[in-house]
């Protein structure tokens, strides 16, 4: 199992087009891949993502990161309408009919791995 560090996730977030988004389970799956184990750390992954998000000093789009469903992540700046405000700048449509606000055409918005 990889516990993945911040500085991990940072660089795989740097690796997604502006017009892309990318969820936590394909960031954990990515990385599995990446360093040829099994699986990624569900508990560390969310610690990454938290800190990254809490930096100031870092400049990489944490906000193009969802859940798996689409939905926003609360632990996030500014919550989910902290997220959902800087979406929204980048033109991604946010859909508020369900518990928490999900992206709208999440799996067109995914970005994709090559094999």
């Amino acid at each position: 199992m990889l516990l993945p560090c911040p500085a991990t996730i940072e660089a795989l977030l740097k690796q997604i087009p502006e017009d892309k988004l990318i969820t936590i389970d394909l960031i954990r799956k990515k990385l599995a891949d990446q360093f040829h184990v099994q699986t990624t750390c569900p508990f560390n992954t969310k610690l990454c993502l938290r800190a990254i998000a809490n930096d100031p000093g870092k400049k990489v789009a944490y906000w193009r990161v969802v859940r798996g469903s689409g939905e926003l992540i609360d632990y996030f700046p500014g919550g989910v309408a902290g997220q959902a405000a800087l979406l929204n700048k980048q033109g991604f449509v946010i859909g508020y009919d369900s518990k928490l606000p999900k992206v709208k055409h999440l799996r067109e918005n995914l970005v994709q791995f090559g094999n």
